[in-house]
């Protein structure tokens, strides 16, 4: 599973850093899902090799401008683009009046079908093919969400040891029963497949969160998950400075959580504009060092356009 900055900054945008917006793919798969999308999220594609063409689903956690203001035009992008695939939307409920408004006063008409998904009704809906996704609803100024997706299948290794010992020679046989379909071999033998495989690895989930200020609510996924990807707009002396209005986390909150759930991976991004990115009197150092106070598994402070990949067996890393 791959991530994919294309904003990391929160409120504004700053010289090196746009908006929240965030890509999803699984490796070998022709589509990508966006979570988010902040203005400027179009521009900051064309840095990548990501291509409004085979953007398969869309999930908005909430109606925040710096979450979805780029909406309406990578949609009518897309279209320029000659795109006729339907594209499928989840997000809070106003969001599909908010799009259509937009659209009937620009006079927007799509050469594409959108799938509208409500939140309520995503866990009852297959949005995308190769991964299960939920939606949990989290504490900010409106209603917000985090987006949590899970494999929807795990591919199976053949037991190579078993397959030799009851004498089923390699070949065609072989590949059938890794694909979980039962054989006849030219002795007559019948073979179940699910019997010459191995037990499946642990299926890959990643919960991405939109604003939080209360990342406890995340606590009980976390525990089965393998990467949150969570909002830390401040450290613990500005938010304690600017107080609980904007309902924003602090590096602390999260690291915090991640530790006591056990959570192997954590990637922190949603960065206020008061810390810059290397000198200055906040920088993003200081996020990094009180996350890392609370928090001893892999840490990442996400970047525009930086790519992270989970590994099959939970490990995560940045990609060049």
């Amino acid at each position: 599973m791959e991530i994919q900055f294309l904003g990391t900054s929160s409120g504004t945008p700053t010289r090196s850093r746009n908006m929240t917006a965030i890509a999803l793919r699984t490796r070998g798969a022709k589509h990508w899902s966006l979570i988010d999308c902040a203005e400027g999220t179009q521009y900051r594609l064309l840095r990548t090799n990501l291509s409004p063409m085979s953007l398969r689903a869309i999930f908005i956690t909430h109606l925040h401008g710096d979450h979805c203001y780029g909406l309406p035009g990578l949609l009518a992008s897309a279209g320029m683009l000659g795109r006729t695939e339907p594209i499928t939307i989840v997000g809070p409920p106003p969001l599909r009046g908010m799009i259509e408004c937009i659209m009937e006063a620009t006079q927007l008409s799509l050469p594409y079908p959108i799938d509208w998904v409500a939140i309520d009704d995503l866990a009852h809906s297959e949005v995308l093919p190769d991964l299960r996704v939920r939606a949990t609803a989290l504490s900010h100024r409106i209603a917000c969400w985090g987006y949590s997706f899970t494999e929807a299948a795990v591919e199976r290794k053949l037991d190579i040891d078993k397959l030799k010992a009851g004498g089923i020679p390699s070949g065609p046989a072989w590949g059938e029963i890794q694909q979980g379909r039962n054989v006849v071999l030219a002795d007559g033998r019948a073979v179940v497949a699910e019997q010459y495989l191995a037990p499946p690895r642990r299926a890959r989930s990643v919960i991405i969160a939109g604003d939080n200020d209360a990342p406890e609510l995340l606590a009980a996924q976390a525990r089965d998950a393998d990467l949150l990807v969570h909002e830390a707009t401040y450290t613990e002396p500005v938010l304690h400075k600017i107080g609980p209005g904007p309902q924003h986390s602090s590096a602390a909150m999260v690291a915090r959580v991640a530790e006591q759930a056990g959570l192997p991976n954590l990637i922190l991004t949603h960065f206020s504009p008061r810390y810059q990115d290397r000198e200055g009197p906040l920088t993003l150092d200081d996020i990094e060092r009180e996350a890392r106070e609370h928090y001893s598994g892999t840490l990442f402070l996400a970047r525009d356009l930086a790519r992270y990949e989970l590994g099959k067996d939970g490990s995560l890393h940045a990609l060049s």
